[in-house]
This record gives C-alpha cells, sequence and structure tokens, in this order.
C-alpha cells in the first residue's frame, strides 16, 4: 500500500481544522424581554461565549430596530474603548457598563422614552472568532410595571409574615397585662388583710383595755 502524500496529509488536516472552526462561534445570551417604565434607565444586558481568548481584537455592536418599523439604528460600538453615538436618538443616553474579561458587554440606556420600544441587538466578534448569533432584546417602555406572580408571592410572604409579628405583639402585651392586673389584685389582697389584721389587733386592744378597768 502507499503511503499518504504530505499534500494530502495538509489537505485532510486542513478539512478537519476548518470542520472544527465552523463548529465553534461566538454564543449571545440575553435576557430576550424587558420591562421598564418611562423616564428612568434600563440595563440591556448580554453576555458571550467564545472558544478564543479575549484580546484587543474584540468588537461589540449594538443596535436597535423600532417596533412600529423603520430602518435599523445604531447604539453604540466597543473596541478597546466604548464608542458613544455622536448624534441621533441615542446621544448622551447610553453608556458602556460591560467588562469583556467577564464575558460581559452590557450598555446602559438613560431616561427612557416611549419610541424607545422595539428590538435591541448585540453583536460580538472576538477573532478569529467571528462567527454566531445575533443577540436581541425586546424592550418594552411602559407606564408602571406590571405585577409578577413573583412580586404576589412576596406580597403574601411578607403580609403573612407581618400577621404573625402583630399576633406575637398582642400576645406578649396581653401577658404583660393578665400579670399585670393579677399583681396589682394580689396586692390589693395583701392590703385587704392588713387593714383586716390591723383592726382585729385595735379591737383586742380595746378589750384589753377595758377589763384592766
Amino acid at each position: 500500500m502507499y503511503g499518504k502524500s504530505p499534500g494530502r496529509v495538509a489537505l485532510l488536516l486542513g478539512l478537519q481544522l476548518t470542520a472544527l472552526w465552523l463548529t465553534e462561534a461566538v454564543e449571545i445570551y440575553t435576557s430576550g424581554a424587558v420591562e421598564a417604565v418611562n423616564g428612568t434607565d434600563v440595563r440591556l444586558k448580554c453576555t458571550f461565549s467564545s472558544f478564543a481568548p479575549v484580546g484587543n481584537a474584540l468588537t461589540v455592536t449594538w443596535n436597535f430596530r423600532p417596533r412600529d418599523g423603520g430602518p435599523e439604528q445604531f447604539v453604540f460600538y466597543y473596541h478597546v474603548d466604548p464608542f458613544q453615538p455622536m448624534s441621533g436618538r441615542f446621544k448622551d443616553r447610553v453608556v458602556w457598563d460591560g467588562n469583556p474579561e467577564r464575558y460581559d458587554v452590557s450598555i446602559i440606556l438613560w431616561k427612557l422614552q416611549f419610541d424607545d420600544n422595539g428590538t435591541y441587538t448585540c453583536q460580538v466578534k472576538n477573532p478569529p472568532d467571528v462567527d454566531g448569533l445575533v443577540g436581541a432584546i425586546r424592550l418594552s417602555v411602559v407606564h408602571t410595571v406590571q405585577f409578577s406572580e413573583i412580586y404576589f408571592l412576596a406580597l403574601a410572604i411578607g403580609s403573612a409574615c407581618a400577621l404573625m409579628v402583630i399576633i406575637v405583639i398582642v400576645v406578649v402585651l396581653f401577658q404583660h397585662f393578665r400579670k399585670k392586673r393579677w399583681a396589682e389584685r394580689a396586692h390589693k389582697v395583701v392590703a385587704i388583710k392588713l387593714k383586716e389584721e390591723e383592726r382585729l389587733n385595735q379591737e383586742k386592744v380595746s378589750v384589753y383595755l377595758e377589763g384592766t378597768d
């Protein structure tokens, strides 16, 4: 049998590396959907994983697609340093809140407006790892935040705890006043007995004096 030629070996190795390369890609993780109150600030969380070490080649791009349609808009860009938009709706309203060393590329959006409703996309490239899906966050700006089941559960637990505290306080106060009442009653009984003994002693003294006369 003939051995494999160096060229063929190199070709096979290259195909295997290419296949391995294609299976590795940047993976993006976001909260999916966020609800925030008009006029407040919100953190748009985006984290990632990459098979390549994070270095100065890392780039992060945030864009925005309005809910009511329209062209995609630039929000934020990061490459070694953060670059804020110089114009547009997000000027002076978006700041970097990420930490690439911890695979965090989040941003904070200030002073929410109702026209901020839409989808925010987070794209991360970490050469040579530049493939992968784009993360998306659907932001809903509302007048007030809707209460979740967790909120109602916390409210119920808090109410139950408050009720238990009130019951304990009532029981303690009841015991205190009952002991105080018993103490007052015992004191009155002792005082009555002392007065009765004093009266009897006085009567005995009177009888004795009358007998001596």
